[in-house]
């Protein structure tokens, strides 16, 4: 298949576009550089250098003429998305819309699009909350990615294009930009790694589940495969608070990290789990990777990333 990848050179990007590389596709990549790295593109993949905003995006889909993109490009920072909705919006919904419309003109046949198995959810009902939970999102990035979702559904209604929409959990792993992408893992991680003390936003008793990015990209793999349009969750099923990710890191890195806190962070919710058993039943995926093992793999690879 021919197959874009936006945000291809960020983090969970950049593994998706290794993942359908190694698959036998034939892969480009659209990414604006914000958060995403050069370095992490394979040579195998064509790169545009474009935000996904852009008009130019219209003239990359009309020469390349893709068979399904996967659109993974977003401003992903909950807390700025709650201090700035404006621009949030103008990325994860217009930035969308700008590539349905693309898609539409030239005849894509799918569409995987990455949205939030957390956020989408807000405050749960259930543990773990499975994709027939009600959507109450409390912060804009949720409310956006839901939004995209809304519109996948009327694109695939009045034009046809099939989609495959995966709410994912928290993704931590290898490459994961402790600044731009700013999950606790890597946050956490590169702090100890360079001595600094990290800080626990809020009690520390906030749950989150958190899948590693192998699975991730594998997942994104079989959604190929699907033959009609459908939501899934991409998770563990499995909560973790923030204070017990502090020590599982600590004890991995060999640092003395006492915890340390600060106010709570606006737009953040207490608990967050989802279940993963329709994908499995639909798709055959489940997590494969434990937390600690992907731990282990995230501290080698920033332990290797400082050499």
């Amino acid at each position: 298949m021919k197959i874009l990848v936006t945000g291809g050179a960020g983090f969970i990007g950049s593994h998706i576009v290794d993942a359908y590389i190694a698959a036998g596709h034939d892969v480009a990549v659209i990414d604006n550089l914000s958060t995403g790295r050069r370095e992490n593109i394979q040579h195998a993949a064509r790169f545009y250098e474009l935000d996904i905003r852009s008009k130019a995006i219209g003239e990359v889909f009309e020469r390349e003429r893709f068979d399904v993109v996967n659109h993974q490009a977003a401003q992903i920072d909950v807390r700025k998305s709650v201090k700035d909705p404006v621009e949030d919006a103008s990325v994860n919904i217009l930035g969308g819309l700008n590539l349905l419309e693309s898609a539409r003109r030239t005849g894509v046949d799918k569409i995987i699009f990455s949205s939030t198995g957390g956020a989408i959810y807000g405050e749960q009902d259930c543990f773990p909350a499975d994709e027939s939970h009600p959507t109450r999102p409390v912060s804009p990035y949720g409310v956006a990615k839901l939004a995209l979702e809304h519109y996948l559904f009327y694109y695939r209604q009045a034009h046809g294009l099939e989609y495959c929409v995966l709410r994912y959990a928290n993704v931590y792993g290898p490459r994961q930009n402790s600044n731009g992408e700013a999950g606790v893992v890597a946050i956490f991680t590169s702090k100890m790694l360079t001595g600094e003390q990290p800080v626990i936003n809020g009690d520390g008793h906030q749950t989150r589940d958190y899948v590693y990015v192998s699975d991730v990209a594998r997942a994104n793999v079989l959604a190929l495969s699907l033959d009609h349009s459908d939501v899934f969750n991409i998770g563990t099923g499995i909560e973790t608070d923030v204070r017990q990710l502090l020590h599982m890191l600590s004890g991995l890195i060999g640092a003395r990290a006492p915890e340390v806190y600060a106010p709570a962070k606006a737009g953040e919710q207490m608990r967050s789990v989802i279940s993963w058993r329709k994908v499995h039943d639909a798709l055959g995926w489940q997590p494969d990777t434990p937390l600690e093992e992907g731990l282990r793999r995230t501290v080698d690879s920033f332990r290797k990333a400082l050499v």
